[in-house]
């Protein structure tokens, strides 16, 4: 009963079924960008996870070096020219470009 009141006064109105489409509209648009996010995220913890001594990696600010040394949530950076050693928190790290290199 109340679906067909709602049915006939959207009808009425002038936006005619719109006004029922537009929550399914936006339920959709949310679905659609958390789900290429949730693995892309799920993706990089994985890239986390398997870092090891000596992959080359590139930190968000754009360092780029060779992992030294791993601990629980600190990573040291060997970084050219002088061999220099940064210390960098797990999570700065954007991306890991030994593989790319290999192949």
């Amino acid at each position: 009963m109340t679906v067909l009141l709602l049915m006939m006064q959207s009808a009425t109105s002038g936006f005619g079924g719109l006004t029922l489409l537009l929550p399914v509209f936006l339920i959709a648009m949310v679905l659609m960008t958390a789900i290429p996010n949730q693995r892309k995220q799920k993706k990089w913890q994985q890239m986390l996870s398997e870092l090891k001594a000596g992959d080359q990696v590139t930190t968000t600010g754009g360092v780029r070096g060779t992992i030294y040394s791993l601990r629980d949530d600190i990573i040291t950076l060997r970084v050219a020219p002088d061999n220099i050693k940064l210390e960098f928190v797990k999570s700065a790290i954007a991306s890991v470009t030994t593989n790319e290199e290999e192949k």
